[in-house]
């Protein structure tokens, strides 16, 4: 199987720092969302200043320095997709990036989970390509290990509430099955999304902090699929507030680990 080929030690052919050079002074935490709109309006908040741009074929990508409680953040609208979302980070990494706070929308198996509901991931199923190319093969990864009590202790210190549970993650958007969605939620997936394994796993291979949280959106467990606030410019002022939690979280890291 291709996918068992994992290949920790062999050196890349191409790595991101032959692309570009270390910055000593990159803030030492990134937030990234994945929407355009949330991101304008997020960004619209801050007095933003422009600190860097990466390059590709589809998009010229800005990167934004902000300040939020007097502590500098990179912010960037991450690509959908994972292996957009991972060589982009991948870049990030080389610029100087250390943690990474990611937040999106997601797709709920379970249909008592609200709308804009916050879910917490504990392990993303692999159901995708980019995580192998970063750790050995396996069903599923461990997510948020680090932050996983501080961020729910910030909800809970403001009567936020939250789910946590393992998220399914895939690469095919228009393949998720009803019979695929059903094992899933019997593997103890609560969501379905497409970035969450790749991310841990390149965080975990590169030696850098990760962590990622759900705004829960259309709704999968239901005989007709429901598209709720899937859109981005539905309840932008809801997950504009979530997504501030971001930054919260971003601080208290900083706050806890000296920085």
């Amino acid at each position: 199987m291709l996918l068992e080929e994992f290949d920790g030690l062999s050196p890349a052919v191409i790595d991101p720092q032959q692309l570009l050079t270390r910055r000593e002074d990159f803030p030492e935490v990134t937030v990234a969302c994945f929407s355009r709109e949330l991101f304008g309006q997020v960004l619209s908040l801050f007095e933003a200043r422009h600190t860097a741009t990466l390059y590709s074929s589809l998009r010229e990508l800005p990167v934004y320095e902000v300040e939020y409680k007097g502590r500098r953040f990179a912010f960037y609208q991450a690509g959908v997709g994972e292996p957009l979302a991972v060589g982009e980070y991948e870049e990030l990494i080389a610029l100087g990036s250390k943690r990474l706070i990611l937040l999106g929308n997601c797709g709920v198996l379970d249909k008592s989970i609200e709308d804009c509901g916050i879910i917490i991931p504990t392990a993303a199923l692999r159901d995708e390509g980019c995580s192998y190319h970063y750790l050995p093969p396996a069903d599923e990864i461990e997510v948020n290990r680090k932050y996983r009590e501080l961020f729910t202790g910030l909800l809970e210190e403001i009567g936020c509430p939250y789910i946590l549970g393992k998220t399914w993650t895939t690469d095919a958007i228009y393949r998720e099955t009803r019979d695929k969605a059903a094992r899933r939620r019997e593997q103890g997936a609560v969501c379905v999304e497409m970035e969450c394994a790749g991310m841990q796993a390149l965080c975990e291979y590169r030696g850098n902090e990760f962590f990622q949280f759900f705004y829960a959106g259309d709704n999968l467990d239901c005989p007709d699929w429901q598209p709720r606030s899937v859109m981005g410019h539905t309840r932008l002022d809801d997950k504009c507030r979530i997504a501030l939690l971001a930054f919260e979280l971003g601080f208290r890291i900083m706050e806890s680990e000296g920085l």
